[in-house]
């Protein structure tokens, strides 16, 4: 059963999926091989042969540029950089940003080996050089990492006459104070702002 253990060995890789569910997960798709299996093969495929990543911003397309980067409707002048496309969906889903993306496939990490040639910082700095952004926002997870790639971007747009923003960290909506780790509440308290009567 070779081809069954290089199965289970593939789905194990998937973020969330050990040996056990694994195997589960092998054992439910041979149970509906013609309704799911062959389906979901023959998807893999033509995605695996179709899906790109865009050259402009690097979110995932089968035409390159993306539709995000030839939409008309949004704004060439704002820039959201992320880490990776999964940020990039996730803003997509609230609906209320309608810029332009830049992907950078990761953040600076010397544990890792992970250096900013490793990144597409370079391709960031040649779109903000080339001046029709008139801001650039930073939507980078507020980790080491993300806080340390949002200083080395920053300083490489430092010339360009940019504006660079980040969003903000605090309380979420809907957060209750007790349950809040002591960073996000720092954070919070530091971007405090003033409340203005209506």
């Amino acid at each position: 059963m070779l081809e069954l253990d290089r199965l289970i060995q593939l789905l194990a890789k998937l973020p969330g999926l050990g040996p056990r569910s694994a195997r589960r997960a092998a054992l439910f798709l041979l149970k509906r091989r013609e309704s799911l299996m062959e389906p979901l093969a023959a998807a893999l495929a033509e995605t695996a042969a179709k899906v790109r990543p865009c050259s402009l911003c690097g979110n995932l397309d089968t035409a390159d540029p993306c539709a995000l980067c030839r939409d008309p409707r949004r704004d060439p002048g704002l820039i959201c950089v992320v880490e990776d496309v999964a940020d990039l969906w996730a803003i997509e889903r609230t609906a209320s940003y309608r810029g332009l993306y830049h992907v950078l496939g990761g953040t600076l990490s010397a544990l890792d080996g992970v250096g900013p040639e490793d990144l597409r910082i370079e391709p960031l700095v040649k779109r903000v050089a080339q001046g029709k952004a008139h801001e650039v926002i930073l939507a980078l997870n507020a980790t080491v990492e993300g806080q340390t790639t949002a200083h080395y971007v920053m300083d490489r747009l430092a010339s360009s006459g940019v504006r660079v923003s980040r969003l903000a960290h605090g309380v979420p909506v809907g957060g209750e104070l007790d349950y809040l780790d002591e960073g996000t509440l720092s954070a919070a308290l530091a971007a405090r702002k003033p409340l203005q009567p209506e």
